[in-house]
Parts: structure tokens; C-alpha cells; sequence
């Protein structure tokens, strides 16, 4: 028996015992099978060393030596180790190619001429602000001490005076809206339950006054919703009378501040018309009684026009008496035209520095004018108003009582109705139906009209003088009407073909009232009177309801409705 403490080497081979002994390879080189020698020994040397050898023990105090201590810093997060960026080259750092926009404009001998006179005007200006700037430092540098100071106390004066104005203005809102806050409850929530047993019958509700109290004496002669803001309205003011030439006044008012205007704009002669534009609600068309057309910007500051007609460009020999915005032109500049006692009608364009005008035609000579004095006698166009869906049509009312239909693509008119015996007052096509208008004169009457006819379908007495007309914009056969006696009459043609639904006196029996218009979102019209006042009025619901449906169908509405209503009371009527 050999010793324990002896030691033996022993050597461990690995060894294919599963693999046979015959085992046959194909050569290629003699192409057939042969047998194949037997595979040597795999013999692999182990890494492994005992901890307790000596080479054990050198391996572990090698390692022990090398090994750091560790300390807060030793262990990092992942969330901490972020992703290097490769540095870029800086050749490679390109931006994007600038938008290129084509620009294209012409220069003449005056362009150029009137933009130095203005570079000139601009720097004499500014030198003598300097000058005087500079006298006033002086006399105040000794109890102000530094000009610098000055200037910046100044400017932040003038900051701190347009914050204050704002927060005054919304606090005069606010106190406002504290006085009126029964009108301004029943302008919201009340709906008169009387109208149950009236039958068809309906009332006008008042709610606000508007009166500028230093212009009493002027008439209101217009009156224009503005419609972005459906709060907002422009008054005109201004007398037509020639024993009462004064000045007149552009006045815009909100119902939530019914004491003072918004905006104020003083004219050097009575205003005749006005209208909004439609998508730049800023921009203004004005008439004056002296033959001016003036456009006005809300935005701008002062309460000069930035545009006026002259002597130069076309202007009106006769008073204004309409003015409408048309589409734009093909070069994207604002257009509006006018009619005036002169006879004409003008398009004015709105460029640079002035206003374009363009006669598109002459309204014809009375029938009693001798030919010799047709140019002399004109007869005057008092009302305008262009088709709804066909804006190149357009109708004028004259003094005459004719109405006229032209169109600006021709330079004569394309028919002639005799709509009245005396002056028209007022002319408006239908919101809804291409084919309707209504008009209004001085013979008391009202007249709805078919352009496919020579008289009008629908023709009402309203026993005085009918100073102006208006549709509603919610429904195609409600319009309303004012007189001279101060009274206001709302038809609805779908319920009564023969009547009124509401004539009711809003203003004394010494006054009458001129003009009237619809609020384009609310049931709420606005009246003028001859002293200045303009008085909102809310429609009862009877006024403002639709025509009953047949059972088991549900109420209908829209344009096409609207349409359909009209286009029933027409083929009635034929």
C-alpha cells in the first residue's frame, strides 16, 4: 500500500469512446471511400491554481495590493452616465436656404419726387423736436438736473398714462356694467310671455341710449354694424339742410359703455353714409355732405382720415349719399363706391398715398329735362347697394323714384324699375333670395320687388314718410321700417302678407326717426333719431320665430330654408 502523504501524478485524456473504429472518409483526390487513422489525444492543461498552493497564495497577495478602496465615488448610476456627442465639423453646419419671395413695384418721376418732399417734411420735423427738446433741457437742467433722467422720467410717464387709460377704461366697463345691470339682464335672459296672447302680434323691448352730449343738433343720417365686433356700431352725424351747414361727427359706441363713444372723429362737413369693412373691421367709408369720400383706420392714431378725396382725384361735385365696400381689386387693393347728387357712381381704390377713382356710370336725366340741359340738370342717386351673390350687379335709388340696376362691367344700366313718386329713400337686396329687393321713399311707401318683374309683389302703406328699410339677417322675409312720425313697423311676410306684426313709437311725436338697422348675431335693432339719439331695441319672440312645421317633421333651417320661404310667397302671389 503506498503512502498517503505520498504524492501521485495523474494525467486525465479526453477520449472519443463513442466514436467507431471504422470510421471511412471520401477522397477526392482518388475519388472513394477510405479509412480514416484513429484521432489523437486531446490533452488540455487546467488554469485553475488552489488557494492554499504557494502559487495560490502569491496570485491572492498580488491582487490584494492592486485592489483600491473603495468611496462615495465608486459607484455611479446609469442614469448619470449620458452619451458623449461626436464633435461636428464646423463646414458641415449649414443653415436652411432663406424663403424667397418675388417683389415687384413701379417708380415714377412723382413717386419719387413726393417720397423726398416726405424724407424732407420727416427730418426738418425731427430737428426742430430736438431744438425745442433741447430748450426745455436747458431751462430745466438746473431744477432737474440731467436730460437723460428727464427723458426717461417722460417716457415712463407717458407708459405709465396708457396703462392708467386702459384700466380706466375697464373700470368704467365695470361701473357700467354695475348701472345697467337690469338692461343688461333683459338684453340677455328676457323673453316677453305676453306674446302668448297677442296671437301674431309682437313688441320692441328699449334698452340702451346713445346721445353724445356736445352734438344734440345733428340728425343721425347712418348708421353700420360692425361685423367682427357685433357689439360695435359707427353713427354718423350730420344735417343735409343747407340753412344748417355744420360740422359733423363719426361716433362708434359699445352697449357696455353707452355713455361715451369709443372712438370720435370730428369732419370738417356733415357725415352722410358710412360703412364697415367687412374683413378689415379697422377700415371705415365715409360721405361727406360737401362731396368728400374719406377713409377712416381705428387702428391709427388721431382723428385725421388716412385717405380723402381731392379736387384732383375725381371728387363729388354733389353731397355723398352711399358709400358700400366692393371686393378687392386684382392687385389686392381695397375698392369702395359711391353715389352722390352729382349722378355718378365712382369706385374709389385705395392706393399708396391717395385715392383712385374710376366713373363707372351716369345715372340718366329725368324725363321732363330738356336734352340741351341734360348735363346740367343731373338727376342725384341717393341709395346703393350691390348684389348679395353676384357683387359685378348692383342697384341705385334716385331722387326721381326710379330704381336703377346696373352692373360695373357695363356703362349703361341694365333696367329701370319705377318704383316710387317721389325720392327713394332706401334700396337693400335680400340676404338669402338672389332674386328679391325691397325699397323705400317718400311716397310712405314700402316695396318688395321681383328683378324678373316690372311691379313689385308685396307693397305696403305705412301712412308717413319711410326714411330707411332693413332686412333682418336670420330670416329672409322679416324686414323692418322706420317713419317720420317715430314709429317702427317689423313685418314677417311667412306670417302676414298684408300687415305689420309690431308698429310701435319709440321717440316723441315732435321727433322722426332716419335710420334703422339689424344686429348681424342678435335679435336687436338700433334706431336713429333727428336730435342725435340712437335707441336699441330687442325683438319679442313672436318677431323673431319660424313659421310652424307639419307633424313629424322637424323644423328645418338654413339658407336653403330661407330661400324656399321666399320662392313660396312669390309663386303666391304671381
Amino acid at each position: 500500500m503506498s503512502n498517503l502523504s505520498e504524492k501521485t501524478v495523474v494525467l486525465r485524456r479526453a477520449r472519443l469512446n463513442a466514436a467507431t473504429s471504422s470510421l471511412m472518409r471520401f477522397s477526392f483526390k482518388e475519388c472513394c471511400f477510405k479509412p480514416v487513422a484513429d484521432e489523437p489525444d486531446i490533452e488540455i492543461e487546467g488554469s485553475l491554481v488552489h488557494k492554499d498552493s504557494e502559487e495560490g497564495q502569491i496570485l491572492c497577495a498580488e491582487k490584494e495590493v492592486g485592489r483600491k478602496s473603495k468611496t462615495l465615488f465608486s459607484c455611479i448610476t446609469t442614469a448619470t452616465q449620458t452619451t458623449i456627442n461626436p464633435p461636428r465639423e464646423v463646414a458641415c453646419q449649414t443653415e436652411s436656404q432663406p424663403l424667397l419671395v418675388n417683389y415687384s413695384a413701379t417708380a415714377n418721376q412723382w413717386e419719387i419726387y413726393d417720397f423726398y418732399q416726405e424724407e424732407l417734411q420727416k427730418r426738418t420735423s425731427s430737428t426742430k423736436k430736438d431744438e425745442k427738446e433741447n430748450e426745455i433741457a436747458e431751462g430745466a437742467e438746473g431744477v432737474h438736473g440731467n436730460l437723460s433722467l428727464l427723458r426717461d422720467f417722460t417716457d415712463k410717464s407717458d407708459h405709465d398714462l396708457a396703462m392708467l387709460s386702459t384700466a380706466a377704461k375697464l373700470l368704467e366697463y365695470a361701473v357700467n356694467e354695475n348701472i345697467n345691470g337690469d338692461i343688461i339682464a333683459d338684453f340677455k335672459h328676457f323673453e316677453d310671455e305676453a306674446d302668448e296672447f297677442r296671437g301674431d302680434k309682437g313688441t320692441l323691448l328699449p334698452l340702451w341710449e346713445f346721445q353724445y352730449n356736445k352734438v344734440k343738433s345733428l340728425p343721425v343720417s347712418a348708421l353700420c354694424w360692425n361685423k367682427k365686433y357685433n357689439d360695435l356700431f359707427a353713427v354718423g352725424l350730420g344735417s343735409h339742410k343747407f340753412t344748417e351747414l355744420e360740422c359733423g361727427m363719426l361716433l362708434f359706441y359699445t352697449w357696455r359703455n353707452n355713455n361715451h363713444p369709443e372712438f370720435l372723429f370730428n369732419t370738417d362737413s356733415g357725415v352722410m353714409c358710412v360703412d364697415i369693412h367687412e374683413q378689415k373691421s379697422h377700415l371705415v367709408a365715409v360721405g361727406l355732405f360737401n362731396g368728400n369720400v374719406c377713409v377712416y383706420n381705428l387702428m391709427a392714431k388721431g382723428d385725421q382720415p388716412i385717405y380723402n378725396s381731392m379736387a384732383s382725384s375725381g371728387k363729388h361735385s354733389g353731397t355723398v349719399w352711399q358709400v358700400k365696400w366692393w371686393e378687392d381689386d386684382l392687385y389686392g387693393n381695397h375698392t369702395f363706391f359711391s353715389v352722390s347728387a352729382d349722378g355718378r357712381v365712382v369706385s374709389w381704390t385705395l392706393g399708396k398715398y391717395e385715392l383712385f377713382s374710376t366713373n363707372i356710370i351716369k345715372l340718366p336725366p329725368m324725363d321732363k329735362v330738356p336734352d340741351d340741359l341734360n348735363n346740367v340738370i343731373v338727376t342725384a342717386g341717393l341709395t346703393l347697394d350691390f348684389h348679395k351673390q353676384k357683387p359685378y350687379h348692383f342697384l341705385v335709388g334716385t331722387e326721381a323714384g326710379k330704381i336703377h340696376k346696373g352692373s360695373t362691367h357695363y356703362t349703361r344700366f341694365i333696367k329701370t324699375y319705377e318704383a316710387h313718386f317721389r325720392m327713394v329713400s332706401c334700396v337693400r337686396w335680400n340676404p338669402f333670395n338672389p332674386k328679391v329687393f325691397i325699397t323705400c321713399g317718400m311716397d310712405w311707401r314700402v316695396n318688395i320687388w321681383d328683378e324678373t318683374t316690372d311691379s313689385p309683389v308685396f307693397t305696403f302703406d305705412l301712412k308717413s314718410s319711410v326714411m330707411d328699410v332693413a332686412w333682418a339677417p336670420y330670416s329672409s322675409t322679416v324686414f323692418a321700417a322706420v317713419t317720420a312720425d317715430g314709429k317702427v313697423h317689423v313685418f314677417d311676410l311667412s306670417i302676414n302678407r298684408f300687415e305689420a306684426l309690431c308698429q310701435q313709437r319709440v321717440v316723441s311725436t315732435k321727433r322722426h326717426l332716419t335710420c334703422i338697422e339689424f344686429n348681424p348675431v342678435h335679435p336687436i335693432i338700433i334706431v336713429g333719431n333727428d336730435r342725435g339719439l340712437v335707441i336699441s331695441l330687442k325683438l319679442s319672440p313672436n318677431l323673431r320665430k319660424n313659421p310652424k312645421e307639419e307633424k313629424g317633421k322637424e323644423p328645418s333651417t338654413g339658407a336653403e330654408v330661407e330661400i324656399a320661404k321666399m320662392e313660396k310667397l312669390l309663386i303666391l302671389m304671381r
